[in-house]
C-alpha cells in the first residue's frame, strides 16, 4: 500500500499536464450527468399546477388516461397515454356529490371557447369562480343571460361586449370584474350550460368540504356515493380501457385543469431518458479514451516499473490511486456546476415553449443530492477506465513490458462485429416508423462510432495509404507527415475517434430533425392550392362555409380543423399508443384547395365514419380503400373508420384525414379552424377578399395563407433535446480532441527534438504537424460522415422518402469546430520544442 501511494503521488506531480485533460473530461462528465439527473428527477416529480381548483378540497372528473394491452413474450403488457381532450362526466354526478355528508358546496364546472375582439378567451359559469377562488374586484355577479363578469381587468363595469361562441355573435353587458386571467369570461350557470352545448355532461365538479372534514375521508365517501348512484364510468371505450370517474385530491386536482400537462410529463421523461443514455455512452467513450491515452503515453514508464520488480497489484494500486485523486476533485467540481447547468436547461425548455402551460417541474429536497450520486458514478467510471488503461502493461511479464504491442485480432473481430450490428440497426430503422425508427437510427450511430473507435488503427492505416501520396506533394514536411502517419496508425486512430464521434453524433441528431422539417415544409408548399383563408376566434358562424362558396370568384372552400388521435398497436411485440397530429376537413371540392397527392381512392367520399390514410401509414397497417382502421380520439373514444383513400403527402397533412364533424365531436376546446379558399383563375383577389369579409362578418381574411402543416405536440421538446444532445456531445468532443491531440503532441517531444538534431528545420516540422492535423481532421470528418450517412439514409428514406438534409450553416459549424479544435490540440503543446535554433535540452551551450 505504501509503495502504491508513493508511486501515485510522484506520478501525479510528474504528469500534471496529462491529468489536466483527464480532469476536464471528468468535470464535464460529472456536470452533465448531474444536470440531466436533476432534470430527470424534476420531471419525475413534476405535476400539473393547481389554479382554478385551488379553493376546492376535491375535484370529481373523468379519467384522462387511455390504456392498451397486448401480449408480449408470453406476458400481458399495458401501455398508457394521457388524453388531451376533456373526458366529461354525467351531470348526475353533481346531485350524488351534493348529498354526501361533509360536503359544504359542490359546483359544476364547464369550459368552452369564446371569441372576444378578435382574440381567444374561455367561458365558464360564475359559480365555478369560487373554486379558485376568484373574488370580485368591482361590480356584481351575473344574474341574467346577457350579463358577464370578465377577469384580470380586461373590461369595465357597464361596457358592452360582443362575444362569439359556437360561431354566433351575441352582445353582453359587463356587470363585474374579477380576479383571475384576463382571458376568462364568466356567465350565469344556465347561459354557460346553453353555450357549452352539452347540458347533460360536466367538465368537472369542484367540492368544498365543511370545516373540520378530512379531505381523504371525504373522498372515500364521495366515491361510495358515486358508486351507489351508478356514476362510475363516463362511457364506453375500447375493451380493457376503463373510463372511470375519478375523485382527485391534493396535487392531483391540477390533472382536471391542465390536460396537456400529464402527457407532456411522460414525453419529457422519455426524451430526457434518451438524452441521459446518449450522454452516458458518450461520457464512457470519451473518459475511457482520455484516461487510456494518458496512460498509454506512459506505457514505457509503467513497463519499466514492471521490469524493475513492481508487482501487478502495486502497479494497479498506483494507477488507481492516481486516477482516483484526479477523478474525485473533478467529480466534485462537476457536481457543483450541475445546479447552474440544470437551471440553464430549465430556462431553455421554458424559452422554447417545450413544456405546456401548467406543468410544474419541482425538485423536492430529497432529490437534491442527485449530483453527488452522479459524481460517485463519474469516479467509478474513471476507476474502470484506469484498470482498462493499465491492464495491458500490468498483465505482461516484466521482460516483455517495455515492448510496444500491435493491436490484436480480437480487437479487429470485435470492431467488425460492432460494425455489423450498427448496420443491422440501420436496416431496422429503414423498416420502422416514428420513434422506433429514430431510436434505431440513433442506436446504429452509437454502435458504429464505438466500432470505429475499436477499429481506429486499421482505419487510420487505410486512410494514410490514401492520403500518403497527396501529403508527399508538400515537400519535405509533407514527406515527414506521411511517414509519421503511416508509422503511427495506432496513435492516429486514437486522435480520429473523437472527431468521428462529434461528426456522426451531431450529424445524426441535427440532420434527422432537419430532414423531416425540410421534407415536411416542401410537402406543405406542394399541398396548399388555396389563394385565401378565412378564420375567426370563437368559431365561424353557422353556414359560413356555404356563404363563402357562394361568393363570386370563389372556386372552392374547405374548412380545416387541427386535432390529434391515438393509434394503438403492437410494435415489436410490445403495446404502444402513438399520438398523431391530424386534420378534420370538409370534402367538397377538397383537391382544389389542398393537394394531398391521392394514391388510391377518392377524397370526395370522405364523410363521418370514414378516413383517408397516408401512404406510408397505410402500408404499415395494411390498409387500402374499403378496409377499416381503428383510432382513438383525443377524448379516448375508440372508433372504426372505413378507408376511402390513401395519399402521399403525409408529412404535411399527418397520417390521417378525417371528416370535420367526426373530429369536432371529440374535441373539448377546438382550436380556431380556418376555411381555405381557392379563387377562379381570372378573379380579382381584392374584390373577392372584400366580398368574403362582408359574407362572414367578424372574420379575418388572409391574402397569403400559411401552408397546412401538422406538427406533433412534442416537436418543440424534440428540438430542445437535440440542442442539448449536440451541445453535450460537442463539449465532450472538444475536450476529447484537445486532450487526445495534446497528449499525443506532448509524448512526441523527444521525437521532434531528434528530428531537429537530424537536420529538420522548424518550418518543415511545423508544416509536418499542420499536415498531420489536416490528415486527422479529413479522416475523422469523412469517416464520421460515412458513419452518420448509413443510419440517416435508412431513417430519411423510411420517414420522408428523401435523402438526408443538413443545413449548410450547421455543417459548417461542425467542420469549423473540428478544425479549430484539432489545430489547438496539435500545435501549441510543441511550440516550445520548435523554438530556438537547436532543441533546448541538446543546445551547444548545455542549456
Amino acid at each position: 500500500m505504501k509503495v502504491a501511494a508513493l508511486l501515485a503521488a510522484r506520478a501525479t506531480r510528474a504528469h500534471r499536464k496529462a491529468w489536466t485533460a483527464v480532469f476536464a473530461a471528468l468535470t464535464l462528465t460529472s456536470l452533465l450527468l448531474g444536470a440531466f439527473g436533476l432534470t430527470l428527477a424534476s420531471a419525475w416529480s413534476a405535476h400539473p399546477r393547481v389554479e382554478r381548483y385551488a379553493g376546492a378540497d376535491l375535484v370529481v372528473a373523468g379519467d384522462q388516461t387511455t390504456r392498451f394491452s397486448a401480449a408480449s413474450l408470453g406476458d400481458r403488457e399495458t401501455a398508457s397515454a394521457g388524453l388531451t381532450e376533456r373526458v366529461r362526466i354525467p351531470r348526475t354526478a353533481l346531485t350524488a356529490v351534493r348529498g354526501v355528508p361533509g360536503v359544504r358546496t359542490a359546483v359544476a364546472d364547464l369550459e368552452f371557447p369564446v371569441g372576444r375582439a378578435g382574440r381567444s378567451a374561455t367561458g365558464r359559469p360564475w359559480e365555478a369562480a369560487q373554486l379558485a377562488p376568484y373574488a370580485l374586484r368591482t361590480g356584481r355577479a351575473p344574474q341574467r343571460a346577457d350579463e358577464v363578469v370578465t377577469g384580470g381587468g380586461a373590461g369595465r363595469v357597464g361596457a358592452r361586449l360582443t362575444l362569439r361562441v359556437g360561431g354566433r355573435d351575441t352582445a353582453y353587458t359587463v356587470v363585474g370584474v374579477a380576479e383571475g386571467p384576463g382571458s376568462a369570461v364568466w356567465f350565469t350557470g344556465a347561459e354557460a350550460r346553453r353555450l357549452a352545448g352539452h347540458p347533460e355532461a360536466l367538465d368537472a365538479v369542484g367540492v368544498v368540504a365543511e370545516s373540520g372534514t378530512v379531505p381523504g375521508e371525504l373522498a372515500g365517501r364521495v366515491r361510495k356515493a358515486l358508486k351507489a348512484a351508478g356514476v362510475t364510468d363516463v362511457g364506453h371505450r375500447a375493451d380493457g380501457d376503463p373510463a372511470a370517474v375519478r375523485v382527485l385530491t391534493g396535487g392531483e386536482r391540477g390533472e382536471a385543469e391542465f390536460l396537456a400537462a400529464a402527457p407532456a410529463r411522460g414525453e419529457l421523461l422519455a426524451a430526457l431518458g434518451s438524452v441521459a443514455g446518449a450522454v452516458v455512452l458518450v461520457a464512457l467513450l470519451v473518459v475511457s479514451s482520455t484516461i487510456v491515452q494518458a496512460l498509454r503515453q506512459r506505457s514505457h514508464e509503467l513497463g519499466l516499473l514492471r521490469a524493475v520488480g513492481a508487482t501487478l497489484g502495486q502497479l494497479r494500486g498506483a494507477v488507481g490511486r492516481e486516477v482516483g485523486r484526479v477523478a474525485a476533485w473533478a467529480a466534485l467540481a462537476g457536481a457543483a456546476g450541475a445546479v447552474p447547468a440544470y437551471l440553464g436547461l430549465r430556462a431553455l425548455l421554458d424559452a422554447r415553449g417545450a413544456l405546456p402551460t401548467g406543468l410544474e417541474l419541482t425538485l423536492p429536497p430529497l432529490l437534491w443530492p442527485v449530483p453527488l450520486v452522479t459524481a460517485a458514478v463519474t469516479v467509478l467510471v474513471a476507476g474502470i477506465a484506469a484498470l482498462i488503461g493499465c491492464s495491458g502493461t500490468a498483465k505482461l511479464r516484466p521482460a516483455e513490458a517495455l515492448r510496444e504491442r500491435a493491436p490484436g485480432s480480437a480487437r479487429r473481430i470485435t470492431g467488425l462485429v460492432l460494425l455489423f450490428v450498427g448496420a443491422s440497426s440501420a436496416g431496422t430503422a429503414a423498416l420502422q416508423q416514428g420513434a422506433t425508427a429514430a431510436a434505431a437510427a440513433g442506436g446504429a450511430a452509437v454502435t458504429m462510432v464505438i466500432a470505429c473507435a475499436v477499429l481506429g488503427p486499421w482505419i487510420a492505416e487505410g486512410a494514410m495509404r490514401l492520403l500518403g501520396a497527396p501529403l508527399r506533394l508538400f515537400g519535405p514536411g509533407g514527406r515527414l507527415a506521411a511517414a509519421n502517419c503511416a508509422a503511427s496508425a495506432h496513435r492516429l486512430g486514437a486522435a480520429i475517434t473523437p472527431i468521428v464521434l462529434v461528426t456522426a453524433f451531431a450529424g445524426v441528431q441535427l440532420a434527422g430533425g432537419a430532414t423531416m422539417t425540410h421534407a415536411g415544409d416542401a410537402q406543405a408548399r406542394q399541398v396548399l392550392r388555396a389563394d385565401l383563408a378565412v378564420r375567426a376566434d370563437g368559431g365561424l358562424p353557422a353556414g359560413a362555409v356555404k356563404r363563402i362558396r357562394e361568393v363570386p370568384g370563389v372556386r372552392a372552400a374547405t374548412e380545416v380543423v387541427p386535432g390529434t388521435v391515438l393509434l394503438a398497436r403492437s410494435q415489436l411485440g410490445a403495446p404502444e399508443l402513438e399520438r398523431l397530429p391530424v386534420f378534420g376537413v370538409t370534402p367538397e371540392r377538397l383537391t382544389h384547395t389542398l393537394d394531398p397527392g391521392v394514391r388510391d381512392g377518392d377524397l370526395a367520399r370522405l364523410r363521418p365514419g370514414t378516413v383517408a390514410v397516408g401512404a406510408d401509414r397505410a402500408d404499415s397497417l395494411g390498409a387500402r380503400p374499403g378496409s377499416t382502421v381503428t383510432l382513438r380520439f383525443g377524448d379516448g373514444q375508440e372508433t372504426r373508420l372505413r378507408v376511402v383513400a390513401t395519399y402521399q403527402r403525409s408529412l404535411a397533412l399527418g397520417d390521417f384525414l378525417l371528416s370535420r364533424e367526426d373530429l369536432l365531436r371529440h374535441t373539448s376546446l377546438p382550436a380556431a379552424g380556418r376555411v381555405l379558399v381557392a379563387t377562379v383563375p381570372d378573379a380579382d383577389r381584392k374584390a373577392v377578399t372584400k366580398a368574403l369579409a362582408r359574407a362572414v362578418p367578424g372574420a379575418r381574411v388572409e391574402r397569403d395563407p400559411a401552408p397546412v402543416r401538422g406538427e406533433a405536440a412534442e416537436q418543440a421538446l424534440a428540438e430542445v433535446v437535440s440542442v442539448a444532445v449536440v451541445g453535450a456531445v460537442g463539449g465532450f468532443t472538444v475536450i476529447a480532441v484537445l486532450s487526445t491531440l495534446a497528449l499525443i503532441a506532448t509524448g512526441r517531444r523527444p521525437e521532434l527534438r531528434l528530428l531537429r538534431l537530424a537536420g529538420a528545420g522548424r518550418r518543415q516540422l511545423r508544416r509536418m504537424l499542420r499536415l498531420e492535423a489536416a490528415a486527422t481532421v479529413v479522416t475523422g470528418l469523412v469517416v464520421g460522415a460515412v458513419v452518420a450517412s448509413v443510419p440517416l439514409l435508412a431513417f430519411s428514406m423510411a420517414m420522408a422518402g428523401t435523402l438526408p438534409y443538413l443545413p449548410p450553416v450547421q455543417a459548417a459549424v461542425i467542420v469549423s469546430v473540428v478544425v479549430v479544435t484539432a489545430a489547438a490540440g496539435s500545435l501549441p503543446p510543441v511550440w516550445t520544442t520548435l523554438r530556438g535554433r537547436y532543441p533546448r535540452s541538446f543546445s551547444p551551450s548545455g542549456d
